[in-house]
């Protein structure tokens, strides 16, 4: 695996060290050895796969608060999206500052995402399907968002949102100041 940290410090994208031959490839999608030797969390306790009908549908912008701090590590497996990040982080130089990465089946990207991130996707084609390791139990009470088009964080999705669920499209602006840890937190089911 080729690990290429962003300006984020601690978000990584992640692309496939291929072993090619008239086959195809082999490559390994997931390390804890080497994840451990980047200073990542190896220790994944979820597998979650997320499945978007049309294009324009946007999820996010999701996180989890301590003591269930939340990494994930997303590989999109069929079609393409416009996936998000935004440091929580309220003692980073990089605190409420986002990058946006195209993930898609056939580039083989993946996107390791770090403890107080929060994180969303835009499908770009039909029939996005993500498969993604959480290093955290979904906990309810530790779950915040924040408004996909929040000005003060300003992203630019590539297309127009045309699926979205009610509790996304109304989680709170950030208020500046405010800690990571009051930001949009709502204790309901994603």
């Amino acid at each position: 695996m080729v690990f290429e940290e962003t300006r984020l410090k601690g978000a990584f994208l992640v692309e496939l060290e291929k072993r090619e031959d008239s086959r195809g490839f082999f490559a390994r999608g997931f390390c804890a050895r080497e994840f451990k030797q980047h200073g990542l969390t190896s220790q994944m306790v979820q597998a979650n796969i997320s499945f978007s009908r049309l294009r324009g549908t946007l999820r996010g912008m999701h996180y989890q608060i301590p003591p269930a701090t939340e990494p994930k590590f997303i590989r999109c497996v069929r079609g393409a999206i416009w996936d998000v990040i935004i440091d929580m982080r309220p003692d980073s130089p990089t605190y409420l500052q986002h990058i946006g990465v195209e993930l898609t089946a056939e580039n083989h990207r993946a996107l390791f995402v770090p403890d107080m991130f929060a994180h969303g996707h835009q499908a770009l084609t039909d029939g996005v399907e993500l498969f993604y390791l959480v290093g955290e139990f979904y906990t309810p009470g530790c779950e915040r968002g924040v408004r996909y088009n929040d000005p003060a964080i300003g992203i630019q999705w590539p297309l127009p949102v045309t699926v979205i669920s009610d509790k996304d499209a109304t989680w709170p602006s950030i208020e500046i100041g405010a800690s990571a840890a009051n930001v949009g937190g709502e204790n309901v089911p994603r």
